[in-house]
């Protein structure tokens, strides 16, 4: 199995359960690796993305850290032009900037998210990223 292109299971952590809410397109799955608490403030979530599969545009009033663990993705930030994501890449997202996740069109994708300062407030979930969008990224 080619692992960065035909990755259908977490390499690394559990793939965890289906996300079912209106803040993604297309299957994803979520397993909780570390729940906030006062301790740590912080949480820790292992993400797992079908070809195809996105999260709605966000904002995180703590920021939030990206660990890609495998396949390919795209992140881009609103104003931007999207990046392509690989294993091992790291994406350091600033408090409150506008921005979405997800997989490339043929390749599953695996990330660790990494909520930061999450007593700064809950994520705030927007607009969906639209298939024409998508599907016009270069």
């Amino acid at each position: 199995m080619n692992k960065s292109n035909n990755l259908s299971e977490s390499v690394i952590f559990p793939k965890g359960q289906k996300i079912t809410n209106e803040n993604f397109i297309g299957q994803v799955w979520l397993e909780m690796l570390v729940s906030n608490d006062d301790t740590f403030n912080c949480s820790i979530g292992n993400v797992t993305f079908e070809p195809g599969a996105r999260n709605n545009w966000h904002k995180h009033p703590g920021g939030q850290i990206l660990l890609v663990t495998g396949g390919k993705g795209y992140y881009q930030e609103e104003g931007k032009p999207v990046q392509v994501l690989h294993e091992g890449d790291v994406v350091k997202i600033r408090p409150y900037v506008k921005h979405w996740h997800g997989a490339t069109p043929d390749s599953w994708f695996t990330h660790i998210a990494i909520s930061t300062n999450v007593q700064k407030g809950n994520v705030e979930w927007m607009e969906p990223v639209t298939d024409e969008e998508y599907n016009n990224l270069k």
